[in-house]
């Protein structure tokens, strides 16, 4: 009788243990897939505001149509994006695009001085402000989770149930020189 009062009390200490473990591990996705909600908030106000930004600047600049161009095609590539690796790259490229498009607005001073295009100026900066915390918050969450899923006993539960890695959202070397804006 104690026996078996011993295997019940191991066996129900195990569920426990078991149940602990893959909650832990849901609680790691959800985290995740909030961080990244929150990201494409950030990501998609970016996006939304580009279109004010390049009919601003349009008038101003005729010459320089390739930049403006380039800018919009990357705004759609990062709409269409279906993967972390997909959209890091796309946001990435849109960072070196929307950085040379103040760059060449330095040779414009009218353009400058629209108080349009400095209040979309403004509202960019924000948003990158914010883009920025969202990122350091995604990847804190995806950190945490990998470990789970890669730390002894959580990796055996891991496995069982199908957790996978999830992705970084990693900038790739071309954007760590991103030439410096001033945003007045």
């Amino acid at each position: 009788m104690v026996t078996w009062t011993v295997v019940a009390v191991l066996v129900v200490l195990a569920g426990a243990f078991a149940v602990a473990i893959y909650n832990r591990l849901v609680r790691a996705k959800n985290l995740v897939e909030e961080a990244w909600s929150g990201m494409d908030v950030q990501m998609k106000r970016r996006t939304d505001l580009i279109p004010n930004l390049v009919e601003t600047v349009k008038g101003y600049m005729q010459h320089e149509r390739g930049v403006l161009e380039q800018v919009t095609t990357l705004r759609a590539r990062s709409l269409a994006a279906a993967t972390v690796e997909e959209r890091a790259a796309a946001e990435g490229a849109m960072s070196r695009a929307l950085g040379n498009l103040f760059l060449v607005a330095e040779n414009y001073p009218d353009l400058k001085a629209n108080q349009n295009f400095l209040e979309l100026q403004k509202a960019l900066s924000d948003i990158e402000e914010q883009l920025q915390l969202a990122r350091r918050y995604y990847n804190g969450t995806v950190r945490d989770l990998n470990i789970l899923i890669e730390s002894f006993p959580s990796n055996l539960f891991a496995s069982f149930f199908g957790f996978r890695k999830a992705a970084f959202f990693q900038i790739d070397e071309a954007d760590r020189a991103v030439p410096k804006v001033g945003f007045a």
